[in-house]
């Protein structure tokens, strides 16, 4: 009996999964591409650790950085600038950015900390946005409208929840204060950009004076939708039982 129980729940799973399977939206097609700075990567202020993810789909591209060093020393280890380079027949040419949000972070004197002001615009955020047909860049530091040297991306704070580590180039730094607190998302609209559109490579750049470039590494990634999820366990639970049972017929040969 329990062996029936067993059988008929595992086939119900097993039918509920091609079912959610048939009527499961197929997401809307984009690319996916990440990137981080290399392993043990160093500016003249000390370790840098950022990541950028970028999504292109039709018409659009999203890129979202982070600055992952945590409680830093010097403001040569804040994100201020980052390009890429699209490829797979994409042009960045008609680009421009219309999208921008982040968060103001103020390091006080001590190395404690005030979160100010969510920014929800290009002008808030003041990243400056310039392409060439293949190559973008978002810059901090140069163009119209940028806020640096204000708005570098700053990681956390450290493990007692302040930026103890921080010199003079960060905590209580006027013009360097307010950073952007630990991340930064753009929106591209790009005419020339589909979801088939790769990002090739990519560069980070740290501090206040230009030229402080760390190349970004790629990381696979790809996600697995919930109706394969929920198919492969019902599979897997028909499999052990059909499994448990041939063993079952063994032993009683």
């Amino acid at each position: 009996m329990k062996r029936t129980a067993v059988l008929a729940a595992a086939a119900c799973l097993w039918v509920c999964a091609l079912v959610a399977l048939a009527l499961y939206p197929a997401p809307a097609r984009a690319g996916m591409f990440s990137f981080t700075t290399p392993t043990g990567a160093v500016t003249g202020g000390g370790p840098v650790n950022a990541e950028a993810d970028l999504t292109t789909t039709d018409g659009s591209i999203l890129v979202t950085l982070r600055n992952l060093q945590a409680n830093p020393k010097d403001v040569a280890q804040l994100l201020s600038d980052f390009s890429f380079t699209v490829d797979a027949g994409g042009s960045l040419t008609g680009s421009s950015q219309t999208g921008a949000s982040s968060q103001e972070l103020t390091v006080n004197g001590n190395g404690t900390f005030n979160i100010g002001a969510n920014l929800t615009t290009v002008a808030a955020v003041g990243w400056f946005y310039s392409s060439t047909a293949t190559a973008g860049t978002l810059d901090v530091l140069t163009g119209p409208g940028h806020a640096g040297p204000a708005h570098l991306i700053i990681g956390p704070p450290g493990g007692g929840g302040t930026y103890s580590a921080a010199n003079g180039s960060i905590a209580g730094n006027g013009p360097h204060n307010p950073f952007l607190n630990q991340s930064a998302s753009f929106t591209l609209t790009a005419p020339n950009v589909s979801s088939d559109t790769t990002i090739t490579g990519v560069t980070f750049s740290f501090g206040i004076t230009a030229g402080v470039e760390i190349p970004g590494v790629p990381v696979a990634a790809v996600p697995e939708p919930g109706g394969i999820v929920l198919l492969a366990t019902a599979t897997g639970t028909l499999a052990g039982y059909f499994g448990w049972r041939r063993r079952k017929q063994i032993q009683a040969s």
